[in-house]
């Protein structure tokens, strides 16, 4: 199973549902819609209409983040995962750069994730390196410290997704070579095994500057099962052409 998910960060107003009736015309029509899903993750404004309209078709509607803390609290602005899961989404994001820039440290995250699969969201848990880091060779390290502080053998594995973003690639249009981005996919892989202890292995998706161009090379690296999609998310044709490249 292949995964699809557009993050459409601060964007969208109710009418811009149109977009995703496009995606899902698409994708109900499509003869490889069996071999994935997509999961858009609009603002939180939008996650209870969008999830209610979508509830029986090919879209799931995810949020892009959840606060540390379960059911209610007083937290100005917060939203729980059970909130979230409250108004219809299945799926979160955790550990977004964007989130982690903001301040969101390892003990928050770890709380974050725990909070989503006890209310039953499948996180999609967020990695990734910045421009010093992968200039100074430390890509692998930084990865492993990400997932072993906040990723616990005792999580359950069936309802977590990883999505490696390296942050100078985000809306940068650079993308890391085919060579690279399979290393380190493959390294992402053998970490999570030896935190999970198990044989089977999470699905492990990428993300940062995924256009319907690049996508044809991202298809040959069989390691990768997905794309966390930013921009091109924002726009039906784009996104679609994603899908569509990707199984030509």
């Amino acid at each position: 199973m292949r995964y699809f998910i557009g993050n459409w960060k601060m964007f969208g107003v109710p009418k811009s549902i149109n977009i995703l009736r496009k995606i899902n015309s698409f994708c109900s029509k499509d003869k490889n819609r069996k071999k994935y899903r997509v999961i858009i993750t609009p603002p939180y404004t939008l996650i209870e209409t969008y999830s209610k309209y979508f509830q029986n078709k090919r879209i799931a509607i995810g949020s892009q983040n959840c606060y540390q803390k379960d059911q209610f609290s007083s937290n100005t602005a917060a939203v729980s995962p059970f909130m979230i899961k409250n108004v219809g989404a299945k799926f979160t994001l955790v550990g977004h750069s964007d989130n982690r820039a903001e301040g969101d440290t390892d003990k928050m995250l770890k709380d974050k994730v725990s909070y989503a699969l006890k209310n039953n969201l499948k996180v999609v848990f967020c990695i990734g390196e910045n421009k010093l880091e992968k200039k100074r060779k430390k890509t692998f390290a930084v990865l492993k410290n990400q997932l072993k502080k906040v990723l616990d053998k005792k999580f359950n594995q069936n309802n977590i997704i990883v999505a490696y973003e390296p942050i100078w690639s985000i809306g940068t249009g650079k993308i890391p070579s085919s060579v690279e981005l399979k290393k380190t996919i493959i390294h992402i892989k053998k970490q999570l095994k030896k935190i999970f202890r198990k044989k089977k292995t999470l699905p492990v998706l990428y993300g940062g500057s995924v256009d319907g161009n690049n996508v044809k090379m991202f298809k040959e690296i069989r390691e990768i099962d997905g794309f966390l999609i930013g921009g091109a998310s924002k726009s039906s044709k784009k996104f679609i052409d994603i899908i569509k490249n990707y199984y030509r």
